[in-house]
């Protein structure tokens, strides 16, 4: 496990870093402190871009404290005593009708995952998001803001809209969930869009496929007002935290870290010994209570990616068996849809992150990545992801923590980290491995899985594959 550091306020991040029982010291002590936790080759290239900050002070640390991007948590829920006259004019503006993405991203702007974000955004916004990958605030500060948060409309939608300045937006469902105000419409380029999010243009991008090829060729933006938070009603809403009830739980807690570990797959033991040594060296760190933030995805995920529902009911799997402590573990889900767009990508997992309070953000091999969709290779280079996590602009105030490698040990019959000295003795099974042994009904090795996670897994593809029989059964009928 390497531990990256970055701060733009790095005289109270290195305080972060030095144990409790310890004394000040001077900034090479500090220093010499963190590289012993792993060598750190970009500490040289902080300490350049902070050539004044040698100075470090004695300060309080409150893991939820860290501040939301633009210093303050974005709610865009209406409040009950306006709902009504709220409803009542929405009545009377054009509909705009959402997708199930749509659905999802007004899940995610109103609860504040992406501050200082209050709505759909305008051109001005999405040129600056698609172009420098962040967004100039007022005060002449940055925020990231790695993906285009955008709702496109068709033709004749933008004809119905005309001139009018609000516009009421209507779930799949039929229902008016909530309005934009002083909107701006634009044009969409999808082209454009999809080239610089993706590096690609290439066929076979599953969010591209599904969500923007289909989309009208206009965008439209505007301040967004939801009149109640958003349920789904799939039996998962309690896991549905909002980043303001996760920044309330973990001072319920009394954390003094919080480390966030973002997953689409089951957990599996390797991704369990990651998270507890992470917690582990943390603690050896001086912290007294690291508190995991266990977050999976939500939103869209392609077709062959474990659902939600059965991936939450394996987590459970894992915390009931003791694999993760629940005492020191929050499960909870990101609304966010899931793009596979790489590094571009995982920039706003991490900083969606920061809104919800968490001041280290764990990264592994190929985030938000996949395979190229034409050709056999990964789509992107599978390092880059936490290389530009240590670079991006607006991330400087979180803590990246590039996990090590973990793999099957075949003599010791268990997750381990890798150790080139003993290569052939290592296992790696991807995701799609594991996806392979559960459709098939084979057994992974032992100490892969916690046995009642595993027969999650294998439940839910035996039931599909029943399914599938039954479908062709009724066809060659």
């Amino acid at each position: 496990m390497s531990l990256l550091i970055r701060s733009s306020s790095f005289v109270s991040h290195l305080t972060l870093f030095q144990p409790r029982n310890s004394k000040s010291s001077s900034f090479t002590n500090q220093i010499s402190f963190v590289s012993s936790f792993n060598h750190n080759p970009f500490v040289n290239l902080v300490y350049k871009r902070n050539p004044t900050m040698q100075s470090v002070s004695k300060m309080t640390v409150k893991s939820s404290l860290i501040d939301p991007d633009g210093g303050e948590l974005v709610e865009l829920i209406v409040p009950e005593s306006e709902i009504g006259v709220k409803k009542a004019e929405s009545e009377t503006m054009p509909k705009v009708k959402l997708t199930k993405i749509d659905l999802e991203w007004v899940h995610v702007i109103s609860e504040g995952w992406a501050s200082p974000l209050k709505g759909f955004m305008r051109e001005d916004e999405y040129l600056q998001s698609l172009h420098f990958n962040s967004l100039r605030l007022k005060n002449g500060t940055f925020v990231n803001m790695s993906l285009p948060i955008v709702l496109a409309i068709d033709d004749e939608t933008k004809e119905q809209i005309g001139s009018s300045q609000n516009v009421a937006l209507v779930c799949p469902q039929g229902d008016i969930i909530g309005s934009l105000r002083s909107v701006e419409i634009y044009k969409h380029n999808k082209e454009e869009r999809i080239a610089r999010t993706w590096g690609t243009t290439s066929p076979g991008l599953p969010y591209v496929e599904e969500y923007i090829s289909p989309s009208g060729n206009w965008l439209i933006g505007g301040d967004l007002e939801v009149f109640k938070p958003i349920k789904y009603n799939d039996g998962l809403d309690h896991y549905r935290l909002s980043p303001k009830q996760l920044r309330e739980e973990f001072d319920n807690r009394q954390a003094d870290a919080v480390f966030a570990f973002q997953l689409r797959n089951p957990v599996h033991n390797g991704h369990a010994l990651l998270m507890n040594d992470t917690r582990k060296r943390l603690l050896e760190m001086g912290y007294k209570n690291p508190i995991l933030l266990l977050h999976p995805l939500g939103g869209f995920t392609k077709a062959d990616d474990v659902p939600l529902d059965v991936r939450m009911e394996q987590h459970s799997k894992v915390l009931e068996d003791g694999v993760l402590d629940p005492k020191t573990t929050i499960v909870s889900i990101f609304p966010s849809p899931m793009h596979y767009a790489g590094p571009t990508e995982v920039q706003w997992h991490a900083k969606a992150r920061i809104n919800a309070g968490a001041n280290f953000y764990i990264v592994g091999r190929d985030p938000a990545g996949m395979g190229h969709p034409t050709e056999k290779r990964d789509l992107y280079d599978p390092d880059h992801g936490k290389k530009v996590l240590s670079m991006a602009p607006g991330l400087e105030k979180l803590n990246i923590l590039p996990f090590r490698v973990a793999a099957y040990d075949t003599i010791e019959k268990k997750m381990a980290f890798f150790d080139p000295s003993r290569a052939k003795e290592f296992l790696f099974i991807s995701g799609t491995k594991m996806r392979t042994y559960a459709r098939t009904g084979e057994n992974p090795p032992d100490g892969f899985m916690c046995p009642s996670g595993w027969n999650v897994l294998v439940k839910y593809y035996e039931s599909l594959q029943e399914s599938e029989a039954k479908q062709q059964a009724v066809v060659s009928a």
